[in-house]
């Protein structure tokens, strides 16, 4: 009974106007009114100038080799834009995104966000297993996490694509978010992962990262 009604009350976050879970939420949820992503006003060579400092991490096109950092190729702009802007103003932290975003203008962020979202994500190389991608698949329809993620982990907006991303960085996000390690998403994500236990984390991130 509990995980069910966990599951509607997701649902219905998911399913309110972002504008009202910005206003309800401002401490947490940064975007507020901003005007949302349109990649088309921010050309995708101009984003590849400010990015180049990114490719030690993340690539050249965004597909990181090292599982420590997130592919960043086919992630919606508006999602990247949020992220920067989070590790600028201090809701999320890492030193080196820390430092990176200090002096990144907004136009900046948008830039690099439309970059690297013009760019073709890499199939993920992680040697699943099958029977854990089959209950993984089980644990994300019980949570209802398709209805913020879309089908197939597609990501939309400000919510990420994380189909494909690499099995060891889904891992950490998740236990982060249920550790309260990582803050910035209103709160939606904790309410998904508090009551998940590490192999449920291991099975679901097995299933998200095998959606190429």
């Amino acid at each position: 009974m509990k995980t069910w009604f966990i599951s509607i009350v997701i649902a219905a976050w998911c399913l309110l106007p972002y504008s009202v879970v910005a206003e309800t939420t401002p401490e947490t949820n940064p975007a507020g009114p901003e005007r949302p992503a349109v990649v088309g006003e921010h050309p995708p060579h101009i984003g590849f100038e400010k990015a180049k400092v990114c490719a030690a991490c993340h690539g050249v096109d965004g597909n990181s080799t090292s599982p420590q950092y997130p592919k960043l190729a086919g992630q919606t702009a508006r999602y990247i834009y949020i992220q920067l802007k989070d590790f600028k103003e201090g809701r999320r932290t890492n030193a080196a995104m820390s430092l990176f975003a200090a002096n990144l203008s907004k136009e900046d962020m948008w830039a690099i966000g439309a970059y690297f979202e013009s760019q073709k994500q890499a199939p993920s190389t992680y040697k699943v297993e099958g029977a854990k991608v089959v209950e993984g698949k089980q644990i994300a329809d019980d949570a209802l996490c398709t209805m913020c993620h879309l089908g197939g982990f597609a990501g939309q907006n400000e919510v990420p694509r994380v189909a494909g991303q690499h099995y060891e960085y889904i891992v950490k996000q998740l236990k982060d978010f249920r550790a309260r390690n990582r803050t910035n998403d209103a709160g939606n994500m904790t309410s998904v992962t508090k009551g998940l236990t590490d192999d449920q984390i291991d099975k679901l991130a097995q299933y998200i990262t095998n959606l190429n």
